[in-house]
């Protein structure tokens, strides 16, 4: 009768590899753990989600806040936290095209190729990875303005679907930024290209300040920003002043069915695209 597991020549039991989903998961854990040791032996990489929206946070509710007044009224933190929080996760999803970049510049990829894995768990690894630090900054931000005077009116449901919004915009933005990784040369090259995409997204929204004064192109393109979309979401689940909900456009009008939308449309593009992306890089 035969042992129903291999042997090695030095007699040990050699464990089975797991085949189908239950191969892909394990490879995709592998990946993460591999990605989270090295923001852990190096801590520094993690400074634009720590340090930098704490900075951002207190410079821009105590220096800007102190010159906008909200249309109706109402607390210009209140206000602005939740555009914060969606500001800096949209600019620190850089992160993932600059880890992916680097890991293709450097051939460790080229190893991985040489492993008997899934070929897409690099992807979803490193989007796995960069949720995680993008969840470090959205907790950043929100103890940041709790410590200045930040409050949420709202039950508990509403407070966790506004999370949840939030950090599912981060995941479709770290799908994104795969697609820049994926497609640029270096990680200097990704940087700058990153910088110039991610920053005006960022800033032509409603995160920071209201869109009533914004000149009528720079106004439209805000309103139907999916940024604007999930920041206005929020406020309207956490009852924060939400001037953006006088606007009489789709987005502002029903901003959480919008802003699911935004993240599933969203998805359903940088997904394959990423992976055509990665695919055409590492098969050339």
């Amino acid at each position: 009768m035969t042992s129903a597991a291999a042997h090695d020549p030095i007699g040990r039991t050699a464990t089975p590899r797991p085949q189908g989903v239950a191969r892909r998961v394990s490879d995709i854990s592998v990946l993460t753990q591999r990605n989270l040791v090295h923001i852990a032996r190096q801590p520094t990489r993690l400074g634009d989600v720590t340090l930098q929206p704490v900075l951002f946070t207190l410079l821009f509710i105590w220096v800007l806040g102190s010159g906008v007044t909200l249309p109706g009224g109402g607390s210009y933190t209140d206000f602005a936290i939740p555009g914060l929080i969606q500001f800096n996760i949209t600019t620190s999803a850089i992160g993932t095209a600059i880890g992916l970049s680097t890991d293709l510049g450097t051939g460790v990829i080229d190893r991985f190729r040489t492993l008997p894995m899934w070929n897409g768990a690099v992807l979803v690894a490193r989007s796995i990875s960069d949720l995680m630090t993008l969840t470090i900054c959205v907790l950043m931000v929100a103890v940041t303005g709790l410590v200045i005077g930040w409050r949420v009116d709202a039950g508990v449901p509403a407070i966790v679907a506004g999370f949840a919004i939030l950090i599912l915009f981060g995941y479709v933005l770290t799908w994104g930024c795969a697609c820049l990784g994926a497609s640029s040369e270096d990680a200097e090259s990704v940087t700058n290209l990153g910088l110039i995409i991610l920053f005006p997204l960022a800033i032509i929204s409603n995160a920071l300040v209201p869109t009533s004064h914004m000149p009528t192109v720079i106004r439209f393109i805000a309103v139907w920003n999916p940024v604007s979309a999930v920041t206005t979401a929020v406020r309207d689940l956490w009852n924060s002043p939400n001037p953006p909900a006088g606007i009489h456009a789709l987005p502002m009008q029903y901003p959480v069915p919008a802003a699911v939308i935004w993240c599933v449309s969203l998805l359903a593009i940088f997904v394959p695209l990423a992976i055509y992306l990665y695919r055409r890089r590492t098969t050339t």
